[in-house]
């Protein structure tokens, strides 16, 4: 069902998601897709949705459920 990931890409998840774990009062989960954002965001970037958990500890558990699998949103990059 899912792709497996390649190692540059689980790397990369990781690190992201250390970052955000580092300081996670600096961001935000997105209610609709589950993506983390910048908390000075209105709204996400992916799917343009505009309500947030805030909640240090969801943000953390979300960034290790992001890290442990392979992206699954559509970025506004994958339109070009």
């Amino acid at each position: 069902m899912f792709e497996e990931m390649s190692e540059a890409t689980l790397e990369s998840r990781l690190a992201a998601a250390a970052r955000i774990k580092e300081n996670p009062k600096n961001f935000k989960v997105c209610e609709s897709c589950g993506s983390i954002v910048a908390k000075k965001a209105t709204s996400c970037p992916n799917c343009s949705a505009y309500r947030f958990e805030d909640d240090p500890v969801h943000v953390c558990e979300q960034a290790d459920i992001l890290a442990s699998r392979a992206p699954l949103s559509i970025e506004s990059k994958d339109y070009l």
